[in-house]
């Protein structure tokens, strides 16, 4: 399975198809071989104590890419964020997966829908502008149930 996003456009309106990597564990070695160093997309995970994958953080990575953004997101010793992300990174199994593209403006209209959809209480960044309406399919190599 090839893991890449591609777009169907009519009358105004997207419809986006992201084929995602597998999930895998963060692990900075196997994120160094493995992850792509290309532009993208990307969620990250924790597994809680009853085994379910929570949310950490969905984003876009354009300079740097997905291996050095991957990296530093899940490696409490790149950390610099605050204490409480820090504790999380340290004491829990981190997960990650990703989806390549080169375009920044279906990056944002990406990370923009996921946020609206996932965390609608927090204010989404903005979409590309391009469209009326976004829609999103999603397929992955793997089930993936995760709570917020």
């Amino acid at each position: 399975m090839e893991y890449k996003i591609t777009a169907k456009e009519k009358n105004g309106e997207v419809h986006y198809f992201v084929s995602w990597s597998p999930l895998r564990v963060a692990d900075k070695w196997e994120i160094h071989a493995k992850v792509p160093s290309v532009a993208g997309i990307f969620e990250i995970y924790w597994m809680d104590e009853n085994k379910r994958l929570r949310m950490f953080f969905v984003g876009q990575t354009n300079y740097g890419g997905l291996r050095s953004e991957i990296r530093r997101l899940t490696d409490p010793e790149l950390c610099t964020d605050n204490d409480k992300v820090k504790k999380i990174l340290e004491e829990k199994e981190i997960w990650y997966r990703y989806a390549p593209t080169d375009s920044a403006k279906v990056m944002a209209d990406i990370v923009w829908y996921f946020m609206k959809t996932y965390f609608p209480e927090d204010p989404p960044a903005e979409h590309s502008g391009r469209y009326e309406k976004i829609y999103m399919t999603e397929s992955a190599p793997d089930k993936l149930i995760w709570v917020p």
